[in-house]
């Protein structure tokens, strides 16, 4: 029932966008019915007044003349379809659904000559960082001429939402009705040594931040319990995740070099790294809203530290204010250099990969901004 309220809610709100206005418009909601935002009772009620308000506020923009959901999607008679919403079904859903849009859109748009008439595509995503990520590594690859008609919201239904426009579901509705403007946002590659181990073929693709150490150990753990155990597992490997990862995986040094924009250098490490974050830019979040990138830099380095350092400073991740601490050094760069003795986990917003000592040297670098997201007007 939430499910169906959520699609007659947004495809209303839809009808009412101003995103792209004067051009026809298509969507698809693709969705996780899994995720927190929708299974958890107290979520769902907060999710479901803030989609009510949205809707009422909606109705003061004047309908669109021409909106619907996907074509393809309005064939298929599913009732949530005829809404424009599909329902994941599990890993690798939300890879096909948005291939679905991109081949209709890649059709459409090269048999439309005139941009105005055009359709605007709208990708919206309704789950968690996994179901954000993979729909994004697809638009990632799309053509151009795709990419330059189509724009992203991503809405914050999932247990972790770093991902998201923003974390609260009211703010993120906002950018479909108030006037917004698109902005290109670049995507973190991982590049893992050619001829590396079985697991790690990459490049791999974060759109949020791409992290090695401990942190990674966590997403790791996370995902191996995730529907075993009750309650935001995530939250508990954080706390236990000091005491086990030393022993699991050898803290060696890292060798790290990182560039700027220019190609310069801009900082070199030989340390025992506890953890390597880099993110699209600074202001950043993850593990549910923890601040390991506070300010305006996009890359921190922790050093390895004792135990009861790590137990110390573990709260100091939800405020921001490890930054200030002698085991941080943040700096900004747009490339990241770095290898290592042993085997070090890493993870792309959410994902985890285990690098091997062949894969090194690895690379995070930063793309080009390619993913359009939705922006409130200045």
């Amino acid at each position: 029932m939430s499910m169906k309220f959520f699609a007659e809610s947004l495809a209303e709100i839809c009808a009412h966008s101003l995103v792209a206005s004067g051009r026809p418009l298509r969507w698809v909601i693709i969705a996780n019915p899994g995720a927190g935002g929708f299974v958890i009772p107290s979520r769902w009620r907060k999710s479901r007044h803030a989609l009510e308000e949205c809707r009422a506020a909606a109705q003061s923009n004047p309908p669109r003349k021409q909106c619907a959901p996907l074509e393809s999607l309005i064939e298929s008679g599913s009732a949530l379809a005829a809404y424009g919403l599909v329902p994941t079904t599990g890993p690798g859903s939300a890879v096909e659904i948005t291939k679905v849009l991109v081949n209709e859109a890649n059709t459409v748009l090269s048999e439309t000559p005139n941009s105005q008439s055009a359709p605007f595509y709208l990708l919206i995503t309704a789950g968690g960082d996994g179901t954000s990520l993979e729909a994004l590594s697809v638009l990632y690859q799309a053509p151009a001429s795709v990419r330059a008609n189509t724009a992203v919201l991503r809405l914050p239904m999932g247990t972790g939402n770093d991902g998201a426009d923003s974390p609260q579901l009211a703010r993120a509705l906002e950018l479909l009705i108030k006037p917004s403007r698109i902005e290109l946002i670049p995507a973190i590659r991982l590049i893992p040594a050619s001829g590396g181990g079985a697991e790690s073929k990459g490049p791999f693709l974060a759109f949020n931040i791409l992290s090695v150490g401990l942190d990674a150990f966590v997403t790791h753990m996370t995902n191996k319990m995730k529907g075993k155990l009750p309650g935001d597992f995530y939250k508990l490997w954080v706390d236990i995740a000091a005491l086990l990862y030393d022993r699991l995986y050898t803290v060696g040094p890292l060798n790290v070099r990182a560039l700027d924009e220019q190609g310069g250098e801009v900082c070199s490490l030989h340390e025992k790294i506890l953890l390597l974050a880099v993110g699209i830019s600074g202001h950043r979040t993850y593990g549910s809203q923890k601040k390991i990138l506070p300010d305006d830099r996009n890359v921190c380095a922790l050093k390895q530290m004792p135990l009861l350092r790590k137990l110390a400073l573990k709260g100091l991740f939800a405020t921001g204010t490890h930054a200030d601490k002698p085991e941080a050094i943040l700096f900004n760069a747009r490339r990241v250099e770095f290898s290592g003795e042993y085997p070090i986990l890493a993870q792309m917003d959410g994902e985890a990969v285990l690098l091997q000592k062949e894969d090194f040297p690895a690379v995070m670098e930063l793309t080009e901004p390619v993913i359009p997201v939705l922006r409130l007007a200045d």
